[in-house]
């Protein structure tokens, strides 16, 4: 079932996410072509969170009324579209409007997607699955870099066109064509999974109703339920602190790499792939860690406080070569624990509370999106370097490792249920593998 599941949902979460951090590496031509300051710049890259927290939560409504499949297939094709026309942007109005609009295209999508996951993956296996998506997060920037270098060096006044332009518009074209696919290729539930055997099937929807009985006795089943608990603002808080510095550095990231290595834009490109691939890795293992232990709290608490000491490291380190080190080191630890504090909502909500329920939390946590790149942006214009603005985005991870600390530790382990015992009964080969 992994293997039917995830690649889609990876494909989607990583061309997602080139969507929205490709700014970063149009950045590079786009900001002197368009006279962009890094204030400016910073706010437009941020502006995207704007229209993202508007719809957040309607969005997710919405989502229980049509459906999974074609309410993601919806988001894609819209923010595709969007995309798209940031290659339209001639100055700084019309950038911060298309990043607003863009954020309205993609509300709900993390939320819908974590849903979905939720709905086929038992608890115990959960962090594992979101993990193997959610790493396409951090693929994104190794796939994006060289693709990014590559079109900004080769297609650059191609057709009349920048090579930035280039950039939105194959980028987002990709969004357009996945969207149709998972129309025509997700399935809805378990029980409509035709592509299963029989036993599997009838396997798999007891176990994933077992959960939802586990979950729904603590009571969580309504969007009212799920805004009256003070879990549910605190996980927000947490990732808001999280986001600070994982977007922060994210947007920034082919800059921050092209003041170190002065090479041009390919090389850069290249260069900024390396932390993101170590981060691909580190989201897997530590999810799948998680899982086989049945431990959240420290599995993300420990990445949090690598990121912020990696940040902190940034800061001080002389040289280009180990301030490279000190980004990677951020990098894995602001990107590991990403799977398997997503695994923690569903615990205690179901149904319409778990699409609420993540909703507010992806809501809350989503203004760090304007406020890591802009922090940054205006630090850095205010400065001139990085330097004042990696201690920021460290402190703010601190906080968030802290708050993981505190918050994490009233959930019940995930997975209570041993993995022998959760896979008992289950018919040979294994259909969530």
């Amino acid at each position: 079932m992994g293997r039917r599941i995830i690649p889609l949902l990876f494909a989607l979460w990583l061309v997602n996410f080139l969507d929205r951090a490709n700014v970063g590496f149009a950045a590079l031509q786009m900001n002197e072509e368009l006279q962009l300051s890094p204030a400016v710049y910073g706010f437009g890259a941020g502006a995207f969170f704007f229209g993202y927290l508007a719809l957040e939560v309607p969005a997710n409504m919405l989502l229980l009324r049509y459906g999974a499949r074609r309410w993601i297939a919806r988001i894609a094709i819209t923010w595709g579209i969007v995309s798209m026309a940031q290659a339209l942007v001639v100055g700084p109005t019309s950038f911060v409007a298309v990043r607003v609009a863009l954020g309205f295209a993609e509300a709900g999508f993390l939320p819908a997607m974590l849903y979905y996951l939720t709905l086929w993956f038992p608890a115990e296996r959960r962090a594992k699955a979101i993990g193997q998506a959610m790493s396409a997060n951090v693929i994104a920037i190794v796939v994006g870099a060289p693709l990014s270098g590559l079109m900004l060096t080769y297609l650059d006044g191609m057709a009349g066109l920048g090579g930035w332009q280039w950039l939105f518009v194959v980028e987002g074209a990709l969004a357009v064509v996945l969207g149709f696919v998972t129309l025509r290729s997700l399935t809805e539930r378990p029980a409509e999974a035709r592509w299963l055997a029989e036993e599997e099937r009838s396997w798999l929807v007891a176990r994933m109703a077992e959960d939802a009985t586990a979950a729904g006795a603590q009571g969580h089943h309504s969007l009212k339920d799920a805004l009256r608990l003070p879990i549910v603002y605190l996980l927000g808080a947490l990732y808001f602190c999280w986001g600070i510095g994982f977007y922060g550095v994210t947007l920034w990231a082919p800059q921050i790499v092209a003041q170190l290595s002065s090479g041009s834009m390919l090389q850069t490109s290249l260069l900024t792939a390396v932390p993101f691939a170590l981060g691909a890795v580190a989201v897997i293992l530590n999810g799948r860690h998680s899982d086989r232990t049945g431990e959240r709290r420290w599995h993300v608490t420990i990445p949090l406080l690598t990121g912020a000491l990696g940040l902190a490291a940034g800061s001080v380190v002389p040289g280009a070569a180990a301030s490279f080190a000190a980004l990677c080191v951020t990098v894995v630890g602001v990107s590991a624990g990403l799977g398997v504090f997503w695994s923690v909502p569903s615990q205690f909500l179901v149904g319409r509370a778990a699409a609420g329920g993540l909703a507010v939390i992806n809501t809350i946590s989503s203004f760090s999106g304007f406020c890591g790149p802009y922090l940054v942006g205006f630090v850095r214009g205010s400065t001139g370097s990085f330097t004042a603005a990696m201690v920021v985005l460290g402190a703010s991870a601190g906080v968030a490792a802290l708050l993981s600390v505190v918050v994490l530790r009233q959930l019940r382990p995930a997975g209570a249920k041993t993995p022998a015992a959760a896979r008992a009964g289950l018919p040979e080969g294994d259909p969530v593998a």
